[in-house]
């Protein structure tokens, strides 16, 4: 996949583009992709365009809380056969572009849409004054097609990226995972820790994650591991590990259940299947060493079907 990240310096010819936030990549994104891919038998290139800065960070102070990194949302769409990733810089004049520009400059100029596809409820430009409706005006002076795709719902509710935040920030991995079309995941480079897991008999490893990603809750999830030499089983705990550090940084840490290799330095993908229980503090490492068991066991039960 052709990745087109954070420049406005590029020219495409004949695309099926698809437009979006993209964070998460949920069904109602695949939809999208769906729809951009049917257009490859008429040799138009299938185009992901999205922003390179989340619309929040630019107006207010804080920084949004990302499902996915952009890492993640590359992983995901090279496997759903998308062709190029446009990621377009969000600064305060692409802001302030008018709706007719965009159409124009970016759409047509620089992507070459034959297609495009959105939701039907797709906003653009500035003040998001841009809309279905006026990319239908637009449409035969430019040369392209326009189409758009109801929102998907699941449980009488549109699924969108907000409510998946909110679903990962109660710790709801299940739901999650039935509204994204595939478990959340965390994809980082495996970093040195203080190896404390070593001496109980279960090495773990660290992840780095990134300040912008939104993590679960705190405490012990079901999960698999990724690996070069194939798909494992682990058990991973989000937390400040309180019995053995006091330490107050949010570490993401897992045991691969059967494997011994050395994955420091790699880029390892981690996916959480369930919550298993909340973080806890125990009297001592025989304590945690039991309970870890307790939980390794469960891993292998829950997994089975998974």
């Amino acid at each position: 996949m052709r990745q087109i990240l954070n420049t406005e310096e590029f020219c495409l010819e004949a695309s099926a583009v698809c437009l979006g936030k993209f964070d998460g990549i949920h069904k109602g994104h695949r939809l999208l992709i769906e729809e951009i891919q049917k257009y490859k038998k008429q040799k138009l290139q299938a185009v992901v365009f999205t922003f390179a800065l989340h619309p929040y960070t630019l107006f207010s102070r804080g920084e949004a809380k990302l499902i996915d990194t952009t890492k993640e949302k590359i992983e995901k769409l090279e496997r759903l056969g998308v062709d190029v990733l446009v990621s377009y810089p969000f600064t305060k004049e692409t802001a302030a572009m008018k709706p007719e520009d965009f159409i124009k400059e970016v759409l047509v100029k620089k992507l070459g849409a034959k297609v495009i596809v959105v939701g039907k409820d797709f906003h653009f430009g500035y003040q998001r004054k841009g809309n279905i409706t006026l990319l239908r005006k637009y449409a035969k002076e430019c040369g392209y097609k326009v189409v758009s795709l109801e929102k998907i719902q699941e449980d009488n509710h549109v699924i969108s990226s907000t409510r998946i935040r909110n679903e990962i920030k109660a710790g709801n991995m299940e739901k999650v995972t039935s509204l994204l079309g595939e478990p959340y995941s965390i994809i980082g480079e495996v970093v040195h820790g203080k190896q404390l897991g070593r001496t109980i008999g279960m090495p773990t490893i660290n992840q780095e994650v990134p300040e912008a990603k939104i993590i679960p809750p705190k405490g012990v999830y079901v999960s698999k591991v990724y690996l070069p030499e194939g798909e494992y089983r682990g058990i991973t705990n989000i937390g400040n590990k309180p019995t053995v550090s006091g330490e107050q940084q949010l570490g993401v840490e897992t045991h691969i259940l059967g494997y011994e290799g050395d994955l420091y330095g790699k880029t390892v993908k981690v996916s959480l299947y369930e919550f298993v229980r909340s973080e806890q503090k125990f009297s001592s490492l025989e304590e945690l060493k039991a309970q870890m068991h307790r939980d390794m066991e469960y891993a292998k039960i829950s997994l089975q079907e998974a």
